[in-house]
């Protein structure tokens, strides 16, 4: 049985993409404290940015849930056809 093969993400890939939700993340905050308006609507931003944020986060959760689970369901399925084609011998005749 061949092993699918693992996608693997490269270490600078991880890393662009963790410095550039830092610097989105930080640009929007600076972006609310410099906003010339009141605290409230300054609350009320970054409020909806931690909402926004959580969100995303949760998103990507369930994308890579639904993927390992499709995964894992090829998986077993590519193990049951294995297993029923090292049972078949074409050679054999029934009744005989």
């Amino acid at each position: 049985m061949a092993n699918p093969i693992q996608q693997q993400n490269t270490a600078a890939y991880s890393a662009q993409a963790a410095i550039s939700f830092a610097v989105a993340l930080g640009a929007m905050v600076v972006g609310i404290a410099y906003l010339p308006v009141g605290p409230w609507v300054r609350a009320f931003l970054a409020v909806g940015l931690l909402y926004v944020v959580t969100s995303a986060f949760t998103l990507a959760k369930v994308v890579r849930d639904r993927q390992e689970a499709g995964q894992v369901t090829s998986r077993v399925d590519q193990a049951r056809l294995d297993k029923l084609l090292s049972e078949h011998d074409p050679f054999k005749v029934d009744g005989v």
